[in-house]
């Protein structure tokens, strides 16, 4: 009796076939290669977009000089 109490709790395994794993190389080098263009694109607009105002507010400020300059070099 012992026997078959045992054997109706025992849990049903289900085998399911999988096939053998791939290294797809190839897809790996080239997402890379992907993110690595798109990152370099990121940086370089951000550069770009960084210097031009570093630039600009570098234009605006005055110099220390601007209160005793007589602005000949200017017009008007």
């Amino acid at each position: 009796m012992s026997s078959s109490l045992f054997l109706a709790f025992e849990p049903i395994v289900t085998w399911i076939k999988v096939d053998k794993p791939s290294f797809d190389l190839v897809g790996v080098v080239l997402s890379s290669f992907r993110l690595a263009g798109i990152l370099l694109v990121l940086a370089l607009a951000l550069g770009l977009l960084l210097g031009g105002a570093l630039l600009r507010s570098r234009r605006r400020t005055a110099t220390p000089l601007d209160s005793v300059s007589l602005h000949l070099d200017t017009r008007g």
